[in-house]
């Protein structure tokens, strides 16, 4: 037995995940590798398949994280998740475009499928941790709660995405390459022998969505959708048509190009109806909003906030955050900030920093 513990590493076949199993390997812990299956290109009718490398559920990324494991003698599994991905992940991102707002898959799926299949597979095998090749830092604060800060590389950070962990998922996590910059991961991959892995590409597309076209799936998971959305308008602020459109699920708060409509100025997507399937066009300038609702909040740091509390606020994964107040409103977030924010999109996530900790995060509900 380790005296560090055992420890199941989600093994993607990339190399942050890689280096991280072979990190704390050396650091003396008994790891287990575990690469989840969450879709099958083969059969998602992409047109890929499964031959576009994209980090994950790709048979040679199944290879990659299966020969580290044999080559450095520790066991791996392949864990099948399609089924729970399937119907909550994929679910959630078509509901939510027929909604009218912009989901966040990866969100999603780090909140309630692949940590919670890691840690019950790491009961099942007797291991105390599970980690991940994530960006982020875990911490416990002196009030006993456990929360994720940033980690050192700025241009890596993944903290973002990982708002929705509660503390039964962070007290057992550990995410080793929080303190490190990718370059360092790079070089960590070429001092392991893995040449071709420090060089591997990184993917920024959804996993189910490997050729980047969201509307492309959204036709392919609902039968007759371009049929049932067409004939919409684009209108105005005032409410004056423009001009009609393909239909309001292919849209997106913030959208210009492909518009596919002559205004004779540049137009933004300002807001979306989806009971009218009305697509509001307006300037840049309209995109602004001084405060928005959240819902579904899960809190890190504190177990709550008091009525104006300052923030940095993130609407998005590259968003650098903007200074706000914090209001309870029932079980929701009401945030004010000082100066108007550009392009708040229902769906998506915010997330609420001191400094460089995650206090909390919730869903844009809407502004």
């Amino acid at each position: 037995m380790s005296k560090k513990g055992k420890v199941l590493v989600a093994m993607s076949g990339g190399i942050d995940s890689t280096v991280t199993a072979l990190m704390l390997h050396e650091q003396g812990y008994e790891v287990v590798g575990i690469t989840m299956k969450t879709w099958d290109y083969a059969s998602s009718g992409t047109g890929t398949k499964g031959k576009k490398e994209t980090g994950c559920c790709n048979l040679d990324s199944f290879n990659d994280a299966r020969m580290a494991a044999v080559q450095h003698g520790f066991p791996h599994f392949i864990l099948d998740i399609r089924e729970e991905f399937g119907d909550f992940v994929i679910e959630n991102f078509v509901d939510e475009y027929m909604a009218g707002r912009t989901p966040n898959p990866c969100v999603m799926c780090n909140t309630h499928i692949k940590w919670r299949a890691l840690l019950k597979r790491a009961d099942a095998l007797d291991c105390e941790f599970i980690a991940t090749g994530h960006y982020g830092n875990i911490h416990q604060h002196t009030n006993g709660r456990y929360y994720i800060s940033k980690g050192l590389d700025e241009t890596k950070d993944q903290s973002y995405v990982l708002w929705g962990l509660q503390q039964d998922l962070l007290s057992r996590t550990l995410l080793p390459l929080g303190g490190y910059r990718k370059s360092e991961i790079r070089q960590m991959a070429e001092d392991y022998g893995y040449p071709e892995l420090a060089k591997k590409a990184e993917s920024y597309e959804i996993c189910f969505v490997p050729d980047n076209d969201y509307r492309g799936f959204l036709k392919r998971r609902i039968d007759g959708l371009e049929e049932k959305v067409a004939g919409g308008w684009f209108v105005d602020k005032a409410g004056t048509k423009l001009g009609q459109h393909k239909g309001y699920p292919f849209y997106t708060i913030g959208q210009r190009k492909g518009l596919d409509i002559a205004l004779g100025k540049p137009a933004y997507v300002t807001h979306i109806d989806p009971e009218t399937n009305t697509v509001v066009l307006g300037d840049e300038a309209d995109l602004n909003r001084a405060e928005m609702l959240v819902q579904k909040i899960n809190w890190l740091k504190y177990d709550g906030v008091t009525d104006g509390m300052e923030a940095i606020t993130k609407i998005r994964y590259k968003d650098q955050g903007a200074i706000s107040q914090l209001f309870n409103e029932d079980d929701k977030i009401k945030v004010r900030f000082y100066e108007d924010v550009k392009g708040i999109a229902p769906g998506q996530s915010a997330v609420f920093y001191e400094g460089n900790d995650v206090i909390g995060g919730g869903i844009i509900q809407r502004y």
